[in-house]
This record gives C-alpha cells, sequence and structure tokens, in this order.
C-alpha cells in the first residue's frame, strides 16, 4: 500500500503508517465484503426465524453482531489520508486534522485502558505457556453430566444417550483449565475436575491448547474495538468458527443434522483426530494471539499527552 505524500506525526496522531485514499477505501470494501460473506448464513436464519445451535453460538455467547464485523477500522497506528468524509471521522476514540483520520491512542486508554493492560497480560502469558493436548474435548460432556433428557443446553440428541455419556465422564480424567468453561459443568461434575479455575486464575491457567481459550480471541478482539485493524477482527471470527465446529463435533451431542461428522472422543481413534485437529487448531490461533498482543502493545507504548 503507498504513503500519503506530506503527512507528519502531529497530524497522524503517532501512526506510523498512512494509507493513501484508495488505498484505504478499497481496504475497507474487502473488509465489509468478507464480513457479509462470513455472517451472512446467520443473518439469512435470523431472518427466516430459524437457529443454528453450533454456528449461532458466536453471536449468542460473544458480544459480536453481524453489523459489528462489518465496520472496518485500520486499527492503532495506521492513519487515512483524504479522510474527513469517511465514517471514521466522526467514531468515537478516532481524530481527524488536516483530512487525516487515525484512533487516538491516547483517548482510547483512558476509556479501555484496563480492559487493554488485562488483555495484554493474558495474551503474554498464554503465548509464553507450553499448550496441553490432553483434555480431550471433555469440557462438552461435563456441562450435560448427570443432566436428565430435556435439561441440556442444546435441544440435540445425545450421541450416547444420557447414561454412556455420564459413563465417559466417570471414565475419564476431566483437566478443564479455563473459567469460561467450567463455570457451565453441571454441579455433579465440577468436583471431577483436576482443578478448579476462577476468573482470578485465568491469567495463571489459561493455554494455547485450550479450544476456549482459541475462541476468546474473538473476545479480546472485541473488546478492543477499532484498536483492532479490521483484518485482524475478522479473522478471530474465522478462527473462532472453525474452533467452534470441533468442539460440537467431539462434543456428545448427535449434530449430524447440521451435516458434521462426530469426532468420537470415547475411542483411541477419536482422541487421536481430536488431538490433531486441537494442535492444528493451536497452531493457527498462536499468530492471531500475537497481532493482538501487538495491539495491545502498541496502545500501551504510546506517548503520553
Amino acid at each position: 500500500m503507498s504513503l500519503a505524500p506530506g503527512t507528519t506525526a502531529a497530524a497522524t496522531t503517532t501512526a506510523t503508517t498512512t494509507l493513501a485514499r484508495p488505498d484505504w477505501r478499497r481496504a475497507e470494501a474487502a473488509h465489509v465484503a468478507r464480513a457479509e460473506n462470513l455472517t451472512g448464513a446467520y443473518r439469512d436464519r435470523r431472518a427466516r426465524g430459524a437457529t443454528h445451535a453450533v454456528e449461532d453460538f458466536l453471536f449468542t455467547y460473544y458480544p459480536v453482531k453481524p453489523g459489528l464485523l462489518a465496520r472496518w477500522s485500520p486499527g492503532v497506528g495506521v492513519a487515512l489520508a483524504d479522510a474527513a468524509d469517511s465514517r471514521l471521522a466522526t467514531v468515537r476514540w478516532f481524530v481527524e486534522h488536516d483530512g487525516v483520520v487515525a484512533l487516538d491512542p491516547r483517548t482510547f486508554l483512558a476509556d479501555r485502558g484496563g480492559a487493554v493492560r488485562f488483555h495484554r497480560t493474558l495474551l503474554a502469558a498464554v503465548e509464553e505457556r507450553p499448550a496441553r493436548f490432553d483434555c480431550f474435548g471433555l469440557h462438552e460432556w461435563a456441562m450435560v453430566y448427570g443432566e436428565a433428557p430435556g435439561e441440556h443446553r442444546h435441544a440435540l440428541p445425545l450421541r450416547l444417550g444420557e447414561r454412556g455419556t455420564d459413563e465417559v465422564v466417570r471414565s475419564h480424567r476431566l483437566v478443564c483449565s479455563h473459567i469460561d468453561a467450567f463455570r457451565f459443568f453441571t454441579d455433579a461434575a465440577q468436583p471431577l475436575n483436576a482443578t478448579t479455575p476462577t476468573r482470578e486464575t485465568q491469567v495463571e491457567l489459561d493455554q494455547g491448547g485450550c479450544l476456549h481459550v482459541g475462541m476468546d480471541l474473538l473476545k479480546t478482539a472485541i473488546h478492543l474495538g477499532p484498536a483492532v485493524p479490521g483484518e485482524l477482527a475478522l479473522d478471530a471470527f474465522a478462527l473462532a468458527r472453525d474452533i467452534r465446529v470441533l468442539d460440537m463435533r467431539a462434543s456428545p451431542y448427535d449434530v449430524s443434522s447440521f451435516g458434521l461428522e462426530p469426532v468420537a472422543i470415547e475411542t483411541p481413534a477419536g482422541k487421536a483426530a481430536y488431538v490433531a485437529a486441537q494442535r492444528d487448531l493451536a497452531e493457527r490461533s498462536a499468530p492471531v494471539r500475537r497481532r493482538l498482543l501487538r495491539v495491545c502493545e502498541t496502545l500501551l507504548d504510546s506517548p503520553a499527552p
């Protein structure tokens, strides 16, 4: 992408890169098209009043909406030349000077500094910690353990039935380390877990092999808002979508009605398939995590007013 001539550090509010108008207009259009493609099926279902137990999770559990995903931002450190008439010129935390528009990290930190510092700490801790691949996706099984028919979170049949599902949980060691999976365990399942994750121990326990830790990169992108480049926000969404599919394929639910093959983690072959897919998703998560960490560091390293 080309740089706009004649821009200065002051004009770009500490931005290190300035995009010429044709470049940022092209990037914005590509982002909107990609976002609409990623959310099209959900928007169509919503218009028809239909639901999807696998894919809708990203829109019901995370604070994300299709319209939010479609809003492009260059992210922190990138300014837009000849952009006084752009949508971002009037968006919160952005400033305009002589036609150049950029996110002001100082005002962003004044409002969101606590969130930025938390995510920087969490992302860095996970980045430094070895990933583990020994949970076999049993968190979803623990979420229905001991429940009667009709009590489950999803109105889907269990592949092995209630009794068979409970036996799988009892015959395995539960080692879930993520609070936002563990907190949905049934009361009967929580004492079976090797640890008791809490919000206070999240930075200490989260690790990159965990599917929910990978999915939560979407939550980080949402919390960091327009400081995250649009491409990165959509990369986090696409990653979370793929992780969710594995999460449900390896769950006790029968997801064949969605055209998905089960990963039968109760068998040796299923365990091997799950770990292979888990490793692949962990490898995909790592660069997304590092890019989000750079967003946090760029914000926090910005000059004081």
